[in-house]
């Protein structure tokens, strides 16, 4: 059992920081004061899993691109109210028709390395997304662009074969890649890149010790300034209850708060006085998923028994502990496109029996349910370390084992869960959870076309109809209209149950008060990471 890490996390970030600890580490700033920005200092961040790779384009994990985010540059980004503003791309136009964007390049943005940023570059990248021989899952944002061209250095344009709805979304969502380093390279085994990017955002690769810690350094060419804070280390530790211990201790700065952390050892006055806890509603949800591949799962009817058998609001209240909702289906109510007329399936453990009856399964003298005298048995996958998983698991298991349904619970480090059994599709059960993008294109987790390895729709849904509306809603402009198909979307999948969709969290962070310059708006409290700061008299790492 490794155990020795949680001895060198620390002194892995002293010598990869190269800095030094003050002895007043607990000294935070008098919240009645004004202190003035001020350069240096180290955000060490908590995460309880290690990047799967650090390029974009490959990435599937909220991991990689938590990390790659702050390597990597887009044309568009969100603000604080969830609006669309210029990151590389300082202004852009949209044709009456909807079928062309252009895009004009900020002057002066250099990658990391010196060379310059230009047009060509997005074209490049553009061209890496849509490469088929690119194991990327969001080719198909892209499927509707007919042409893409470098008008000159600074000047980008699309075509686009029809209107497509998501486009500016789809379009921010392309991390520029340096052509200078990648062009004529198979970029699927570009080792040297995929574990030592090089980008354009505000800050530069370090280092990255896997399993353990990946650093970063403020970028002093940043096109919108050197960041203040000066280095961000993200410390894994695969363990929630180890992080916050450490946390505590203080070898971390920051993390995400399980909802027990949040409500008690949080609420104490010794945490309270160092540390800044945020809550607000997360646009993602946390699910049971299926195997649609195994035929016992086929089987609508199987479906409900499972979902009516799960007891969600004691879910909420146990695992949440209240801090969060029950989920629906496929959006959150942070979505405009989330129906609030669609209702969760009961919890109804006789009317689950009756369902499993009806589907031609029986009971055994042990009260174990089977077929042809054959009980059932399944294994239910999770990733290791995030205990609310694994307390959902456990819970679903009890839960499942009242109307005869035997699960075996198994937990996988992240990186393995990812590579060896959801990219291959091997499971029957998992939970899961998903992050949701602004947009309510749905289009990569549930389109039977996105069924194939590396892909979202990993438990192989198929619906005619809820394809046809997905195409249409990306070929719809019109608000009221989108919401309308999206609407239909939600009610379809929801009585499909190709998930138990499970609850929405809230998001729980928690950050040392000696940073500065957290402003929460509806788009959380990361959105301008780069204003953050430490004054000088309070900074903890010192070059």
């Amino acid at each position: 059992m490794r155990r020795w890490w949680l001895a060198t996390g620390l002194l892995l970030l002293l010598a990869a920081g190269g800095c030094g600890r003050q002895s007043a580490q607990d000294r935070v700033p008098d919240p009645e004061q004004t202190y003035p920005p001020a350069y240096g200092d180290t955000l060490v961040e908590g995460t309880i899993a290690d990047p799967a790779i650090l390029n974009p384009v490959l990435a599937s994990d909220s991991v990689s691109h938590q990390v790659t985010g702050l390597i990597f540059s887009s044309l568009l980004r969100y603000d604080k109210d969830l609006n669309f503003e210029g990151e590389l791309a300082e202004r852009w136009e949209v044709s009456p028709d909807g079928k062309i964007i252009t895009f004009h390049l900020r002057p002066g943005i250099r990658w990391q390395d010196g060379q310059p940023l230009t047009a060509a570059d997005v074209v490049f990248t553009y061209r890496t997304y849509v490469d088929p021989n690119v194991k990327t899952a969001y080719a198909s944002n892209y499927a509707s662009i007919a042409k893409v061209a470098a008008l000159d250095d600074l000047t980008f344009r699309v075509w686009y074969r029809e209107p497509f709805a998501p486009a500016l979304e789809s379009l921010a969502a392309l991390s520029i890649l340096p052509r200078h380093l990648l062009a004529g390279r198979d970029i699927n085994t570009a080792d040297d890149f995929n574990t030592h990017p090089v980008g354009s955002g505000p800050y530069v690769f370090k280092s990255w010790n896997r399993a353990e810690s990946v650093v970063l350094e403020a970028n002093p060419d940043y096109f919108e300034g050197r960041p203040y804070i000066q280095r961000v280390v993200y410390q894994i530790v695969p363990d929630m209850a180890v992080e916050f211990l450490q946390l505590q201790n203080g070898a971390l700065d920051s993390m995400t708060l399980t909802p027990n952390q949040y409500n008690q050892e949080g609420n104490q006055p010794a945490f309270i006085a160092r540390f800044n806890k945020y809550r607000y509603p997360s646009n993602g949800f946390t699910y049971l998923g299926f195997n649609l591949k195994n035929p016992v799962f086929q089987d609508p009817r199987f479906r409900r028994a499972l979902a009516m058998a799960i007891d969600r609001q004691a879910l909420v209240d146990s695992v949440l502990e209240g801090l969060g909702t029950i989920s629906t289906g496929p959006y959150t109510p942070m979505s405009w496109a989330f129906d609030p007329e669609v209702k969760p399936l009961p919890y109804d453990p006789a009317a689950s029996r009756k369902l499993l009856l009806a589907a031609g399964y029986s009971y055994g003298p042990n009260g174990r349910l089977g077929k042809n005298g054959v009980p059932l048995e399944f294994q239910l996958l999770t990733n290791q370390g995030n205990q609310q998983r694994e307390q959902i698991a456990t819970i679903i298991q009890s839960q499942l084992r009242q109307v005869g349904i035997g699960i075996k619970v198994r937990t996988i480090p992240w990186s393995t869960f990812l590579a060896e059994f959801i990219n291959k599709r091997k499971f029957d059960l998992l939970v899961m959870g998903w992050s949701l993008s602004i947009d309510p294109d749905l289009f990569d987790i549930w389109h039977s076309s996105k069924t194939g390895e590396h892909e979202f729709n990993f438990i192989s849904y198929s619906n005619p109809e809820v394809d046809r509306l997905l195409v249409e809603g990306r070929r719809t402009f019109d608000r009221e209209k989108r919401v309308a198909i999206y609407h239909r979307v939600h009610r379809l999948i929801a009585k499909d149950v190709p998930y138990v969709f499970l609850y929405v969290p809230d998001n729980l962070p928690a950050v040392h008060k000696r940073f500065l310059g957290i402003q929460p708006a509806k788009a959380g409290i990361s959105y301008n990471f780069i204003k953050w700061y430490v004054p000088r008299e309070f900074q903890k790492y010192r070059d």
